[in-house]
Order: structure tokens, then sequence, then C-alpha cells
């Protein structure tokens, strides 16, 4: 192993309130930063910055650590442009939505739904996300569902079983034996490749008792919970998130003031997706509501054909600023280490002494260019456990 200095960066955010000038960015001027193998063990001025092997000259650059995208549908196959153009044009359209893609991928073979997979991540890192989770979800068969989640196992350590993410058409009359398949033989399948465990707790997906089923199933067999919670209208999804001490309640668009209550009092994390009120003219989330109370938010793609197709965690850094009443700082926190933490990780998300080497380069002088400058690509460089990529 060689130890390398990234040295003259602009302003480096550490996301380490020890770090810098003390706020929860972190933030050091005129900074550098060490790497030794896949670590950083050593971050401060770049006058003071301890001799390595290797010299990089960030040439007054900002550096921030690589975006944590916590919440993503990258296992899928097939096309729902003809449903977004129908939703912008205002026009009625009925093809079936999730089932579209549902039946899709069931036709897709193994190397189809990795091709797909792979080319989303080479995009998303292309953008400053180092890490990511993805779900399965698309499957809705015992097959179907493994196979997704084999798939993404050789990808990521941060795979989830989403097979309660409608009930499978071929059962749409018989709910309550979708659940049984769902927490019996579809769990037993699928639980030797994920970590986490996830639920549509929505109407016309799944309801709280089905939900609290499905997730109690889950955390016997060792995946932790996640939920999709309270994204369409009001419903038991955040309660039941914080009762089971879910990593993290993703959407959060339609709370009552109980939730957010129970959220600020609770170690699960409010995971924001813009991106989805962005391709539905949907509601915005209430980031500031949040934020105000205590919450722990996240910023993440929730990439997925259907609502909200976009690999971009810049992207969602502005919508956020611009729509969801986030300061530049708190959305970049949000991306970062906001995802770390709706993760359970403690090793990405931040640019300190002991953290994983994973960080990115923008070509502008600080981090509140990814609102300034919103649809620039900024991110000119990607080290991934410390290594360029």
């Amino acid at each position: 192993m060689s130890s390398t200095a990234i040295t003259n960066i602009a302003a480096l955010v550490t996301n380490d309130p020890s770090l810098g000038d003390g706020s929860p960015l972190g933030l050091i001027q005129d900074a550098a930063l060490v790497i030794d193998g896949e670590h950083v063990v050593w971050t401060g001025e770049s006058s003071k910055a301890p001799a390595t092997d290797n010299r990089v000259d960030a040439e007054g650059r900002a550096v921030l650590p690589g975006f944590v995208d916590s919440h993503s549908h990258l296992l899928f196959a097939g096309d729902r442009t003809q449903e977004f153009n129908a939703r912008m044009s205002g026009r009625a359209y009925s093809a079936g939505g999730i089932r579209t893609t549902v039946a899709a991928t069931r036709a897709a073979s193994d190397a189809d739904l990795e091709r797909t997979l792979t080319r989303h991540l080479a995009e998303a890192l292309r953008q400053g996300t180092t890490t990511f989770e993805t779900k399965s979800g698309y499957g809705l068969t015992v097959h179907d569902e493994a196979r997704a989640l084999r798939v993404a196992a050789a990808h990521t350590d941060e795979v989830t079983y989403l097979g309660a993410h409608i009930v499978a058409p071929e059962l749409a009359d018989d709910p309550a034996a979708y659940v049984a398949l769902v927490t019996g033989e579809m769990l037993d399948a699928c639980a030797p490749y994920a970590r986490w465990i996830d639920v549509f707790c929505e109407r016309g997906a799944f309801d709280g008792d089905q939900a609290r089923a499905i997730l109690t199933a889950g955390k016997a067999k060792g995946l932790h919970p996640r939920v999709h919670a309270n994204q369409l209208s009001h419903g038991p999804g955040v309660q039941l998130a914080v009762e089971l001490d879910a990593a993290s309640a993703d959407h959060c668009t339609h709370l009552t003031d109980a939730d957010v209550d129970a959220l600020a009092h609770s170690d699960t994390v409010a995971t924001l997706l813009p991106g989805a009120e962005f391709s539905t003219r949907a509601p915005w989330p209430d980031a500031r509501r949040l934020l105000d109370a205590g919450v722990t938010v996240a910023l993440s793609t929730d990439c997925n054909p259907g609502s909200s197709f976009t690999s971009s965690v810049p992207f969602c850094v502005a919508l956020a600023v611009r729509d969801m009443g986030m300061t530049p700082d708190e959305a970049v926190w949000a991306a970062t280490a906001g995802g770390a933490r709706a993760l359970r990780r403690d090793d990405i998300g931040r640019l300190a002494p002991g953290a994983l080497a994973d960080l990115v380069v923008l070509d502008a002088p600080s981090h509140v260019h990814l609102s300034y400058r919103p649809g620039v690509p900024l991110v000119t460089e990607v080290w991934k456990r410390g290594e360029r990529r």
C-alpha cells in the first residue's frame, strides 16, 4: 500500500464537527487529506500535510464525501416512457404502472438485469455516488425476487428484499396468500442475499398489519427493516418504522405532527426522495419541518423506471434546496452523512481519519455550487476506497 495526499483543496467537507469550522459539515478551508490504502488517515490545512508517497493537487477545487444513495430500485427491465409522457401531458394512462415493469422483469434474463444494473451504477458513479442501496420488488415470485437479489449482491452489500412492493398480479384477489408467500418461501429464498427488508406501506399496497407481519418475519431472519412510508397519503408507515426500529422511513411526504415527533425521538432516518415528486408533480416533502423538529434527514434518488428515473444525487440536492426548504449545507450533509445514517454505517459519508476514502472532487471551489449551478456536471473526479475511478 502507498499513501497519497490530496492538497490545495479550496474547501473540504469532512462531516465531522470536531474538525474545521465546527459546523455539521466540519468544513476545512485551504485543506488537504491523506489516504493510506482504502482509508482516510489525516485531514487538515494544506500547508500542514505530512509527507506521503504520492501527491495530488486539487487545484483549488472542493472535495466532499462520496454520495450515499440509500434508496434505489435498479433491478428491473423495460421502459415506461409512454407512462411518463402521458402524465406530463395531462393524459390518462392505464398500462399498469409497476405491473408493466414486473412483466418485463420476469421476462428478462439474469444477464439483462445485470446489464441494466451495471449501466446505472456506472452512471451514478460518474455523478459522485460511491455507495448505493438497491431493492428487489419487480419480480414478485420466489424465483424472480431471489435472482434479482443474487445479481444485486454481486455489486453491493446494501441489498434490500422488497417482495412486498405490491401484491403479485396473479394473487391480486388473495392478498393474504401473497403475504404468506412473502413471509414464507420467498423470504427463505431471498434472505441469504439481503441485508434489509422493505415494504410499501400504502393504500393499494400493504396496510399496517400486513406490513408489520412482513417486517417482523424479516427481522426473525436477520434482516433489518426499512419502510416505504407516507408517500401518497397519511398512513401507519412512519409510526410502524419507528416501532420496529427501522433504519429509514422513506418518502415521508404526508406527515402528522405525531409522525414528526416520533421520528425526532427515534433512530429512524427520514429519507426524502425529491426525484419522485419532480417526476410525478406530487407535493414536495417538507424537509424544513423535519429538520427544525430534530429529525435526521437523508436524500436519495429513488432511481426507478416509473416514478423517479434519475441516478443523479446532485440533481436531488438541487431540488431539495430549491423546493424542500433545505439549505445547501443541509442538503449536502443529507446526501452523504444522512445516507450513511440511513444505512447505519459510520465508515462512509464522512472524510475523517478511519473513514473509507470515498470522495468527490468538484470543478468548483465550494459544495454550494451543487445547488447554485443545478444541472451542470460539476463532478470532475471520484475516488472509491482510495482509488481514483
